[in-house]
């Protein structure tokens, strides 16, 4: 019985460590690190299907997710992102802004500030060389935009920094 038992599981682990993981190409760095010149990734899934505009509309909801995750603008050029918050949840339990951040910033330890600032609308004084630019916090049907530029071709995370959001609520915008 215990055969029958064993066959799928040692299987399993083969399948799963066959699947790869932190491959990286030649010269990459890894996850975390930052780079002192950030470039655009062509091997990002679906960068092929986004069209290239510096007018971005994002919205956010109550299950914590963004409708887009992926976007493509020209570097050098500014940029408009307009973000709306299409819950219904009150702000205080569901609020949602969106943080434009430098790449290479360390998302997490950047998640553990934010819950650390509620009176800067968790926006963390503490990361503030790594924000390139931010929203406001927004609660049901509110919507905010800002402008910024991307001077660099690179990828940049953007994410919602209300607490316990970072980790499902993000996104790239890849300037080219």
């Amino acid at each position: 019985m215990k055969q029958f038992f064993l066959i799928p599981v040692v299987a399993g682990a083969i399948i799963i460590s066959a699947c790869g993981g932190n491959q990286t190409k030649e010269g990459s760095t890894d996850a975390g690190e930052r780079t002192d010149q950030p470039t655009a990734d062509a091997n990002i899934p679906g960068l092929d299907t986004v069209a290239v505009s510096n007018e971005l509309v994002l919205e956010g909801n109550d299950l914590m997710k963004f409708d887009k995750t992926l976007f493509r603008v020209k570097a050098g050029q500014p940029v408009k992102l307009t973000l709306k918050n299409v819950g219904e949840m009150p702000k205080e339990s569901m609020g949602h802004n969106v943080v434009i951040l430098q790449p290479g910033t360390d998302i997490p330890a950047f998640g553990g500030e934010a819950i650390k600032a509620p009176d800067t609308e968790y926006i963390p004084v503490t990361f503030a060389s790594s924000i390139i630019a931010h929203t406001k916090l927004l609660g049901p049907g509110e919507t905010d935009a800002i402008e910024f530029t991307l001077e660099q071709k690179g990828v940049y995370p953007f994410l919602c920094s209300f607490p316990g959001h970072y980790g499902i609520m993000q996104g790239k915008i890849v300037a080219e």
